[in-house]
């Protein structure tokens, strides 16, 4: 539970990102949130944040499916799947706060729940 749980918000928060960045993208809100100032500038983006939005629901589908092997006594898939996933969820949303201080506040919500899961992880040896 202490992994699941943040496990699968994690998995959410990039379901989330994905409909965002691939099917939302030139949406009033998510210009806002990605401090874009045009439509037109968003379409000009637009090929890679979809591109970038199908690797985000990867990653929650590979969360999801260890999670589910993992409650299925497929203890070993489940964990490799699911630290691989949440783990390269963390890094992304490390080099995203790293690089562009502006955009602390995405990175935090990007890697939150995936720095709790990989700490439980850690701690529990799921």
């Amino acid at each position: 539970m202490l992994v699941a749980i943040p496990a699968a918000l994690a998995a959410l928060v990039h379901v989330y990102i994905f409909v965002i960045e691939s099917l939302r993208f030139t949406h009033p809100s998510t210009l806002k949130a990605f401090g874009i100032r045009s439509v037109e500038e968003a379409e000009v983006m637009k090929p890679w944040a979809f591109n970038q939005g199908f690797y985000n629901l990867f990653l929650a589908i590979i969360t999801a499916v260890g999670l589910i092997l993992h409650a299925g006594n497929h203890d070993e898939a489940g964990v490799a799947l699911v630290a691989s996933a949440t783990a390269s969820m963390l890094a992304a949303a490390l080099i995203l706060g790293g690089s562009d201080r502006s955009k602390l506040r995405g990175a935090v919500v990007q890697g939150l729940f995936p720095l709790l899961t990989v700490i439980a992880l850690l701690a529990t040896g799921w």
